[in-house]
């Protein structure tokens, strides 16, 4: 069960949530049949809880929002991007990175 301060994300509120967020946003690209995309899910509740109101989580189910995964040009899942201010400022591909490396590339945005 995902942390409750993790947003889904979809077309219909990215551009509030994520482009005009006062706060940094970590956005992961994902799918339900994803193995990897299954493990990072509790790294970001973790990271969710960690950040607080400091930063924010989002997730974009790439199969309900083809036209956002098309946008950031997602190839591969999990995608964690880092937004500030409205544009991309970090990514990481896949499910490897370890959640203390997760919360520190939000805190330095």
């Amino acid at each position: 069960m995902a942390h409750e301060s993790i947003v889904t994300l979809t077309e219909a509120n990215f551009e509030e949530e994520v482009i005009q967020s006062s706060v940094p946003v970590l956005v992961d690209f994902w799918a339900e049949w994803c193995g990897p995309c299954r493990m990072i899910g509790p790294v970001l509740d973790q990271v969710a809880a960690e950040v607080g109101e400091t930063a924010k989580i989002g997730k974009v189910n790439v199969d309900d929002s083809q036209a956002l995964a098309a946008k950031y040009g997602v190839r591969s899942i999990p995608l964690l991007l880092f937004f500030k201010d409205g544009e991309i400022k970090d990514q990481v591909v896949g499910a490897g990175t370890p959640k203390d490396a997760l919360v520190q590339k939000l805190s330095a945005l």
